[in-house]
């Protein structure tokens, strides 16, 4: 139970934005290859998105998923149990990188923490992505995996993370954007400030009220691969 009286300081909510991650789980994973059978998941928070996508497709496989928050892993268990998908589906409230999972997974899987500011010190400290909002982004590409599936925020050095992975060998396989609305972490004021230094820096993009979120599905390069990276920047980048 959330006791806090702001539960979006205790539980990250956002539906549009879960609703899209669920999306681009399905159709650029769930329902794109046979091939991925064991996925693991970064933050898996209180589990929706990842639960929502199994009740509408035929995946067979496991989702291993990893929640640090207890109160978002706690309602992740109750839903898994309610909808009856233990066999599919388990969060564990353990860090993901201590897990080693991710080294035997046909793909991770991730909306990771991307609100840019100075410091942790905001609305809610695990959704931090470093003074740029990529940096746990990268840290999951760093783990060389052969194929990541990622959210990416235009208003967290975008171009910036695209680079960083195709330095690592990776392409982009394919793509899912979306408009959204800056909600309640976003428009923090610290956060905000953040988002309009990058800005000036020519490493965010946005409207005044707008944001673009792109689900790329990021793979290691294959010779006759078509790399989609140049099409997914112009469109995160066309503010």
């Amino acid at each position: 139970m959330i006791t806090s009286s702001n539960p979006l300081k205790q539980v990250f909510h956002c539906p549009e934005e879960s609703n899209f991650y669920s999306h681009c789980l399905e159709s650029l994973v769930l329902n794109a290859s046979d091939q991925f059978r064991r996925i693991v998941e970064f933050g898996s928070g209180e589990g929706s998105p990842v639960i929502k996508s199994l009740l509408r497709t035929d995946f067979n496989g496991t989702i291993q998923g990893f929640e640090l928050n207890n109160v978002a892993w706690k309602i992740a268990q109750s839903k898994i149990k309610q909808y009856q998908i233990s066999e599919k589906y388990t969060v564990n409230n353990c860090s993901f990188f201590d897990s080693l999972l991710y080294q035997s997974a046909d793909c991770v899987i991730s909306n990771p923490p991307y609100l840019p500011a100075v410091d942790d010190k905001i609305y809610q400290p695990l959704l931090h992505g470093g003074t740029d909002g990529s940096t746990i982004a990268k840290k999951l590409l760093s783990l060389d995996c052969d194929r990541v599936l990622l959210m990416v925020s235009s208003y967290s050095n975008p171009v910036g993370l695209i680079d960083y992975a195709l330095d690592l060998g990776y392409s982009v396989a394919n793509f899912e954007i979306a408009p959204l609305n800056f909600g309640y972490y976003s428009s923090e004021p610290k956060v905000k400030s953040a988002i309009a230094n990058l800005r000036k820096q020519g490493m965010a993009f946005y409207s005044e009220n707008i944001y673009l979120l792109a689900g790329v599905l990021f793979q290691k390069q294959q010779k006759s691969q078509r790399d989609l990276s140049i099409e997914l920047i112009q469109l995160l980048t066309a503010f």
